[in-house]
């Protein structure tokens, strides 16, 4: 979900020197350029399959309504002063379809998306916050037939088969290592509680981008503080991260054994809630090559810069988590990437070791060092890293649909 920053007193030294190392190379280098088709030199599928989309403080004006089914671009341009996101929404405007966040002031970020007939809703979200500026869209049936050969739709439907049993299986785990984080939370047992805590979220980080797509349940189970607008009643992992390291806190109140057992109550259902509509899931090639880029979006803006985990400092547990996700989501598709561009699927395999090193450094027996244990370099290397990864990893999808 989109993140917004803790106001400027609360932020760690080391957030902001993360935040000002990616400011720049980051967002610029995730710009997707995707391999040219037919119709149009720079991009998949034709003019009428690619939309230009011009994000400003009070607009969200989009080149076009409709466009025939198959290979959609959208071509995102934030014209305003605040970081934007873009998303392409189910019919419901609950169902996150694809998306692209963080997209500076003046920078342009590419949405490439295999989107079948039906209504659809998009929006910008000037600031990363509310429902953003939303209108429809419509993806009209087409009459254009794509030949896949034998050989590379067994390699797709080998890769979406594998990436459903691996979403289902996290999301199992996810939910028994909740029920036991929050049996030891009512039942006062802090230390287990603590325990569990980074180990029952390493199954949420690992498919974040899946269960961010259910805009009701994510905002109940995933908000940080910082997140919350007006009037929004705070739930779910992150208020009773706080509860359990208040130190960071000031002037805390513990709560009382009635709300913990409330705000448990509540996470272990949405958890269950979860497990449940992702068992009706299935992914497309595109939704999994988007969601290896989203996730490595999510390191950049949340794990890397220290803020996800603000009260427990586990922020590297959900760094790794976000990383596997995005190795697996990578390796389902990697034979498909190495048969069209074997260049990219090289630099790839390099980028993601380098990263995964930087990582393995920070181990601590089967967990990690506290982020505040961080030196200002290693959260630099750490940080170059993933810029260097982003790169080629903004051009997955797009070599995957060419």
């Amino acid at each position: 979900m989109p993140r917004a920053l803790p106001s400027a007193p609360s932020r760690h030294r080391l957030a902001l020197l993360a935040l000002t190392v990616l400011a720049v190379p980051a967002l610029a280098s995730c710009t997707e350029n995707g391999a040219g088709g037919a119709g149009d030199p720079g991009g998949p599928g034709g003019d009428e399959r690619t939309v230009s989309v011009a994000s400003t403080a009070d607009a969200c004006e989009m080149s076009a309504v409709e466009a025939p089914a198959g290979t959609l671009r959208f071509d995102v341009t934030n014209e305003g002063s605040e970081v934007t996101e873009f998303y392409l929404l189910a019919e419901d405007g609950l169902r996150i379809v694809a998306e692209v966040e963080n997209v500076g002031p003046q920078l342009s970020r590419q949405l490439v998306v295999d989107a079948p007939a039906g209504e659809y809703v998009t929006a910008c979200k000037p600031g990363m916050v509310g429902e953003g500026i939303r209108s429809s869209f419509t993806v009209t049936p087409s009459d254009e037939e794509v030949e896949v050969p034998a050989d590379e739709q067994e390699l797709v439907d080998r890769a979406e088969a594998g990436y459903q049993t691996y979403v289902q299986d996290q999301s199992d785990q996810l939910l028994v290592k909740t029920r036991q984080f929050a049996e030891a939370y009512t039942t006062g047992d802090d230390d287990a509680a603590r325990e569990l805590y980074p180990r029952a979220r390493t199954h949420w980080e690992r498919i974040e981008t899946v269960a961010e797509s259910f805009g009701d349940l994510d905002p109940r189970m995933d908000a940080r503080e910082a997140d919350l607008e007006p009037g929004q009643r705070w739930t779910g992992w992150h208020r009773m991260e706080k509860d359990l390291w208040p130190e960071r806190a000031g002037d805390y109140t513990p709560l009382s054994d009635a709300r913990r057992q409330t705000f448990a109550d509540a996470l272990v259902a949405d958890t269950e809630e979860l497990d449940g509509r992702i068992g009706d899931l299935e992914f497309s090639v595109d939704q999994i090559a988007n969601g290896s880029r989203g996730l490595l979006e999510e390191v950049a803006t949340g794990k890397v810069t220290g803020e996800e985990e603000y009260w427990s400092r586990t922020d590297l547990w959900d760094f790794q988590a976000n990383v596997d996700g995005a190795r697996v989501g990578y390796d389902g598709v990697a034979p498909i990437v190495t048969s069209k561009d074997a260049e990219l699927a090289s630099q790839l395999e390099l980028r993601f070791a380098d990263l995964q090193e930087l990582l393995d450094a920070q181990r601590v027996g089967d967990g990690f060092t506290s982020y505040d244990d961080l030196t200002r370099r290693e959260v630099r290397d750490l940080a170059d890293a993933v810029n260097a990864l982003s790169e080629p990893l903004s051009r997955l999808t797009a070599t995957v649909l060419a």
